[in-house]
């Protein structure tokens, strides 16, 4: 059964050896950088605090995700940062499960209205996973990416 785990020192040198095919490197930043991201937060519109995770199949890494939360930003209150499953593992429904995982948390916290999401507007898989999930784009691009969101109240 797959599960999250936090990125811990024990862990984070395996997550970033993860790796997506060639073809969607330009669709991702590096685990390393977005493990690094975490530790600082990120400033757009206001101060995000980012919560990275490992996905696990047992103890074999195959994935990773972060996830912002600020609460006084008014059109999103969580946003999903990363999602990335290491190129031996995709196709298995890891994406998926992770996006899950994360909507969970967000649905447990009852000062998440809407989740935001940004995507490279030529990744199809990802548009795909999106949607059938229920975030709708917005129409809005930001730095190049599609906004889609996901309101859920």
């Amino acid at each position: 059964m797959p599960e999250i785990r936090p990125v811990t020192k024990e862990n984070w040198q395996t997550l970033i050896g993860l790796k997506v095919r060639e073809d969607q490197r330009r669709f991702v930043a590096s685990n390393l950088y977005s493990i690094a991201q975490a530790q600082f937060g990120d400033e757009f519109e206001g101060h995000w605090d980012l919560f990275a995770y490992g996905i696990y199949d047992g103890d074999v890494p195959v994935g990773f995700l972060m996830y912002g939360f600020n609460f006084l930003y008014p059109k999103h209150q969580a946003y999903i940062q990363r999602l990335m499953v290491d190129e031996n593992f995709q196709g298995k429904g890891f994406g998926r499960f992770g996006m899950i995982k994360m909507l969970e948390i967000f649905r447990a916290d009852e000062r998440v209205n809407t989740v935001g999401i940004s995507y490279e507007p030529d990744n199809d898989g990802a548009r795909k996973l999106y949607a059938s999930l229920g975030f709708v784009e917005t129409g809005e691009v930001v730095e190049g990416e599609v906004v889609a969101e996901l309101k859920l109240k």
